[in-house]
Formats: structure tokens, C-alpha cells, sequence
């Protein structure tokens, strides 16, 4: 019998009334596994309506006792990270040792919202003026919202909500329709760690309760990560129903190997790089920009044993390096990418729907093997648009300059990277790429919960990056009190702009 999820609402899981379902399949059989409730309009009213009451208590908890509750958390996810893992890797397809991964990287956003009290400090100069004193503080903005995509059902949920509460706001997630059991999960591990009831809700759904969202004036902020297209809507929607957002969207990711490179490193960093997760990563690096031909043929040479040799195999086999793709409809999208980059003249060396390794999963699964690509240019639509898949292009480039500028022609701009060993190219490479996130000689340079993650150009919409010191400017307002006390002195009125003499 195919399981039946639910809402979680005001502190438990409630069922969807609207009457709309979706299926949640496993990727690595093609078979459904469970049910997901797409919820109304007036569901997402009714999870509003609990945030915006528990807003006015939650608020008020000192950031300490806040910060407590994310310690508590933190725990829970610790313990729970096998779990969280195997729900990933059966509703998602990602290998475990991956999904662990993501569970450990949403993790340690948690742990930097810990130090919320640090972090919601503001500034004080005293005498300002004759017996004027100044001071800021940062105050919670209200309800705030995320929507976040099916390729880190743990870890994007986690670059958000943690922060947004410990600062004090109240958190309503609409996660992807198609892996929504972790989400699900950890709200009862928030509710574990002693949340209180409607701080924060999971609502299941589609377009429509993504328009709620947009459209409800009790929502203050957006966040959301995903596609280009997707993220420019949300960003257009929600800003002109007055709510500030951060849109994160797509990405073309480069990886620039120069001729001093060290070939064999270059080739382990490409392997997981465009290989891992079956590509589906915004971070994924899907074009390698070989500077001479000596270096592209050296690439060429050694990615193909590696790329062939890959096991390619249902998630939950431990076996696995690389599982199924989320859907059948996205398996043949990709696979529609192969085709039109072989009829407008790339070279394809391997071509992943003849991989056959896939121990233990059913004939069914959505699987496709690793792909590369050689002599790629940018007029071909496998350079310009992002696959989201297991596919890696090679372009040819003459010297240093070429690459860069091919890089910064590019509509994305969201991660890049660079191997060599000359410490002039390395630095001259971070100071003049336009991308927002840049790995020198590291292949995905997400950055660490402490720093922000985001991209440049038509891979962000907004003006906040997430997590980090800009995740905690995002989920707050400034406000700045000026103060003076009575102190005998009498100066009369003053009708001209305020000056401090």
C-alpha cells in the first residue's frame, strides 16, 4: 500500500484537505512510494496564520534561549543522520556516502545560527552629539518564507530556516513535491528540540502554493533556489508584492585547467565534481576549459577509462558511486542534451545511455551514465544551457586570456574554478572572474556556513547571498535609535535639518 504524507502545521502532521496529489517515485525502480498532499490556497493560509501568531512570542524569547534550541537541534540531526541519509538516497536517488554529505553541510549552518547572539549584535557610539547617544539593533522581519528545490531536500532547507528562526522569525517551507520525507523530518526534529508549535511549518504543493506564498501580505521575505527561469519569477512576484527575496538560480560552472596543472589531480576533481550527485548540483562543474591542446588531449585520455569504469546503481547500494536521475522526464531531457550536442558537432567520447552497471535496482530506474564531451564551443546549446545532469564538455581554448573571457561571457555566473600551480595566474584568475564563488584548485567552492553562498549575473536575483553574515542581514531589519535625556539645558525649538554640532 503507497504511504500517504502530510502537512506539518502548528507543531504536528496534519493532512492535506485540498484533495490534489502528487507521486513521489524511487528513481532508482520507477516505482511510486508514496503520495504527497498539494496544498490550497487556504492550506497555506491556515500555516500562515499559526506563523504569524507564534511570531509574537517566538520574537520575544531572548537570542540565547533561541540559540538553545538550535544546539538541541543539532543534535538531533547528528543522531539522526543515517536516517535523514536513506530517505534522501530513496526519494532523491543520490548515493548514501553523498547524502550524508548534505545532511553534514546543512548541519553546520545550524551550528553557525547557534551563535545567533553574537551574531544580532549591534553598534553603539555614545555622544554622538552633546548628550546624544546612537545604537542599532537587528529585529525579526515577521513570516518569512522558503522554496527550495529536489536536489538538497536537507541541506537548502537548512541554508535557510535555521537562521531566519534563531533570529527570530517564524519559517513556512514548501518544499520540492518530489522528495518532500526529509523536510518532513526535520520539522519533527525541530519540534523535538523544542520549536514551539507554528514557528515552523512544512507545506506540500505546487505552483499553487508557491503563488500563496508569493501573493499572502503576511509574508515578509522569500527565499528560494532553482532554476533561472523559476528564480526570476519568484523574484519579479515577490518583490512586487512588496516582500524582499532572495532568488538563487542556475548555473553554467567552469573548471579552467592550465597547462602547469597537475593532469591527475584536475581529472579526481572533475570526476566528483560533474559526476557527483548524477550532476544534479547548481555547483556541479559541467565544462572543462582546457587551456592547449596538449591539456585537452590529456584530459580526454584519462577521464575515459574513468567515466566508463563508474558504478552507476541505485542510491542505497553502498557499491553505488553515481544513482538514478530524479525523474524519467528529466533522465530524457539529458539524454535529449546528448543528441543535439552530437548533430551540432561536438565530439561525444562517451555516451552514458549505454552504461550498464546497476546492481540491485530495478530495469525501471532513471538511470544514465556519465557523458564527456569533447571540442564544445559556446555556440552549442550543451554550453549554453545548464543540463543538470551526468555530463561534462570539454572546450578547447589557446591561452589564459581566452578562458577568462569565455567565462565572463557566459549568462551564469554562480561557481568557477581554477587548476594550476602559478600563484600569479591563481590570483589574477579570483580578481578578474565575474562569478560569485571561485575555487583555486578546489573543483566545488561552496563556502563554509560562516562565509555566504551565491552566485553572479542570472544565477542570483536580489541582493542577498545566503547563510553566512548575509543570510543574518536578510532575515532582519536595522534599526538605529538616536537618544538624548534630559539634562537641564534648554535650547528652544529648531526648524532646520538636524546636525549634531
Amino acid at each position: 500500500m503507497t504511504q500517504s504524507l502530510q502537512h506539518f502545521i502548528g507543531g504536528r502532521l496534519v493532512d492535506g484537505t485540498s484533495g490534489r496529489f502528487g507521486n513521489v517515485y524511487n528513481p532508482a525502480t520507477g516505482a511510486v512510494s508514496a503520495r504527497v498532499p498539494l496544498a490550497s490556497t487556504d492550506e497555506v493560509a491556515a500555516a500562515v496564520a499559526k506563523a504569524k501568531a507564534a511570531f509574537a512570542g517566538w520574537s520575544m524569547v531572548p537570542p540565547l534561549r533561541r540559540a538553545r534550541v538550535m544546539y538541541k537541534f543539532r543534535d538531533l540531526l547528528e543522531a539522526n543522520a543515517d536516517r535523514l541519509a536513506e530517505l534522501i538516497s530513496a526519494e532523491h536517488g543520490k548515493v548514501h556516502d553523498d547524502a550524508l554529505g548534505e545532511v553534514t553541510r546543512g548541519l553546520e549552518v545550524v551550528e553557525f545560527a547557534c551563535g545567533i547572539p553574537h551574531l544580532l549584535k549591534g553598534e553603539v557610539t555614545e555622544n554622538v552629539g552633546s548628550s546624544v547617544d546612537s545604537h542599532s539593533l537587528r529585529q525579526p522581519l515577521g513570516v518569512v518564507a522558503g522554496i527550495t528545490p529536489f536536489n538538497f531536500p536537507a541541506m537548502v532547507p537548512m541554508w535557510m530556516f535555521p537562521v531566519a528562526l534563531a533570529c527570530g522569525n517564524c519559517f513556512i517551507l514548501k518544499p520540492s513535491e518530489r522528495d518532500p520525507s526529509t523536510p518532513l523530518l526535520l520539522a519533527q526534529l525541530l519540534n523535538e528540540a523544542g520549536l514551539p508549535e507554528g514557528v515552523f511549518s512544512v507545506v506540500n504543493g505546487d505552483k499553487t502554493a508557491v503563488d500563496a506564498l508569493l501573493t499572502h501580505p503576511d509574508i515578509q521575505a522569500v527565499s528560494f533556489v532553482g532554476s533561472t527561469p523559476i528564480a526570476e519569477y519568484i523574484y519579479s512576484e515577490g518583490s512586487r508584492h512588496g516582500k524582499r527575496v532572495q532568488a538563487l538560480g542556475g548555473a553554467k560552472n567552469h573548471m579552467v585547467v592550465m597547462p602547469d596543472a597537475d593532469l591527475d589531480m584536475a581529472v579526481d576533481a572533475l570526476m566528483g565534481a560533474a559526476y557527483g550527485s548524477a550532476g544534479e548540483r547548481c555547483m556541479a562543474i559541467s565544462i572543462a576549459v582546457a587551456v592547449g591542446d596538449a591539456v585537452a588531449d590529456g584530459l580526454v585520455e584519462r577521464l575515459i577509462p574513468r567515466i566508463e569504469g563508474l558504478k552507476v546503481g541505485a542510491g542505497n547500494d553502498r557499491g553505488s558511486e553515481m544513482g538514478p536521475l530524479i525523474t524519467q522526464e528529466h533522465r530524457d531531457k539529458v539524454a535529449g542534451y546528448l543528441e543535439s550536442g552530437v548533430e551540432q558537432g561536438a565530439t561525444l567520447v562517451v555516451d552514458g545511455r549505454r552504461s550498464a552497471y546497476r546492481p540491485s535496482a530495478g530495469k525501471e530506474g532513471y538511470f544514465l551514465g556519465g557523458s564527456l564531451f569533447d571540442r564544445v564551443t559556446p555556440a552549442m546549446r550543451i554550453y549554453q544551457e545548464e543540463i543538470f545532469g551526468p555530463v561534462l564538455g570539454i572546450v578547447r581554448v589557446k591561452d589564459y586570456n581566452e578562458a577568462v573571457a569565455l567565462i565572463n561571457a557566459h549568462e551564469y555566473g554562480n561557481g568557477t574554478a581554477i587548476f594550476t600551480r602559478d600563484g600569479d595566474s591563481a590570483r589574477n584568475f579570483a580578481h578578474q572572474i565575474q562569478v560569485g564563488m571561485v575555487g583555486i584548485n578546489v573543483p566545488i567552492p561552496v563556502p563554509m556556513a560562516f562565509h555566504s553562498f551565491g552566485g553572479w549575473k542570472r544565477s542570483l536575483f536580489g541582493d542577498h547571498h545566503m547563510h553566512g553574515p548575509e543570510g543574518v542581514r536578510f532575515y532582519t531589519r536595522l534599526k538605529t535609535i538616536t537618544t538624548r535625556w534630559p539634562t537641564g539645558i534648554r535650547a528652544g525649538a529648531d526648524f532646520v535639518m538636524p546636525t549634531m554640532k
